[in-house]
């Protein structure tokens, strides 16, 4: 009787920790014509050009609407870019069924404009950051010799803001379940403390963001464009990893600005279904 009770205690205690059933979704904020492949693919031909994406990602689960960045809006950034066809990232999780203030938590992979610019249209989320992140940008950055390449400044003040208003969470380093089932992991140096997150499921997906641009940084083991040359090692052990994460599968990363995931997965509209 002992045994029966200990072994029904031990698939009670698994339930009650095992993660619950994720869907993932891509959808295209916009498209990016004639980017240059040698600034995303460290090492290809500096004349090959590419079609690219503006994406975000949705994960639902658990009672959470979860988006993996939140992308950009604000209006200097669409006269240094060249942007086509774009949708407000709080219109673009509509699309998928989801209101703005439905959205439970934005996990911010890094601080650049168009990964963090959307912070502000989701009125109830909670923002997740790496904590050095946070520290970096809203600090260092901006004294000389600092680094904020990419960076709104306009997002820097409302992540300060949402931290006053209790509704920023800091993410203390690597290998960290920030929701059940959905862990953090650093190393890509993308930026200072990029990050990128593994969504456990049957089976798992690494979602990558920038620190792997296109799925040919995967398939030609080279880095993708990093926080400095001397960060390129972290980027390609980094990709590795990201496939072992993945269950050993290079299709289950999936990269930050790749227009084929859009073609390699079930797509209607701008929103593709990858789990």
């Amino acid at each position: 009787m002992r045994r029966i009770f200990l072994a029904a205690l031990g698939l009670l205690l698994l339930g009650a920790n095992s993660a619950p059933p994720y869907s993932i979704q891509a959808i295209r904020l916009a498209d990016s014509p004639g980017d240059a492949v040698a600034e995303m693919v460290i090492g290809a031909p500096k004349d090959e050009k590419i079609d690219t994406v503006y994406a975000l990602w949705l994960i639902r689960g658990g009672g959470h609407n979860i988006l993996f960045d939140s992308g950009f809006h604000r209006a200097r950034w669409f006269k240094e870019w060249v942007i086509k066809d774009f949708l407000s990232p709080d219109e673009a999780v509509r699309l998928a069924g989801v209101k703005p203030e439905e959205v439970t938590d934005v996990v911010v992979s890094h601080a650049h404009w168009d990964h963090m610019g959307g912070i502000d249209l989701f009125p109830k989320a909670t923002i997740w950051i790496q904590a050095e992140e946070f520290r970096y940008y809203t600090g260092p950055a901006w004294q000389p010799g600092g680094d904020h390449e990419g960076v709104d400044p306009e997002d820097v003040v409302e992540l300060v803001r949402l931290n006053t208003e209790g509704r920023l969470h800091l993410i203390d380093g690597d290998n960290v379940e920030i929701l059940p089932g959905i862990r953090a992991y650093t190393g890509g140096r993308h930026t200072f403390a990029s990050q990128y997150l593994r969504v456990d499921g049957s089976p798992p997906f690494v979602l990558a963001s920038d620190n792997v641009y296109l799925y040919r940084n995967l398939v030609e083991h080279r880095p993708s464009a990093t926080f400095s040359e001397a960060d390129y090692a972290a980027n390609l052990a980094n990709q590795q990893r990201m496939i072992l994460l993945a269950g050993g599968s290079m299709e289950r990363v999936i990269p930050g600005h790749d227009a084929l995931q859009f073609r390699k997965y079930p797509t209607a509209g701008r929103i593709a279904t990858i789990h």
